[in-house]
């Protein structure tokens, strides 16, 4: 069985929760914004709070995983975290292009 450090856990755990949140925040918006039957009267607004918050979250988690990443001098998930901030900066841009 391989131990880990604390610290190494914790990067894994925000890496992880990192990812499965930018899922969840693209399969709310597919499902909401692109795959809706018929045109959309007016702004689904629980779903929009409901983005903001996950984007709220994903923020952290990643912030949170970049600082004790450098902290601790750990390259490989320096370089995780890194992409994973530019992929939630490109969504983010994206989706500001799509929609105004």
């Amino acid at each position: 069985m391989l131990r880990r450090s604390g610290k190494v856990q914790f990067l894994f755990w925000t890496m992880f929760f990192s990812i499965l949140l930018y899922l969840w925040i693209l399969w709310i918006a597919t499902r909401t914004f692109l795959l809706n039957e018929g045109p959309m009267m007016e702004l689904p607004q629980q779903e929009v709070t409901l983005l903001f918050i996950l984007y709220g979250l994903l923020v952290l988690t990643t912030l949170s995983g970049t600082i004790v990443s450098i902290m601790i001098g750990n390259q490989p998930y320096i370089r995780r975290f890194g992409a994973m901030v530019i992929v939630v900066f490109g969504t983010i841009v994206a989706a500001k292009g799509i929609f105004g």
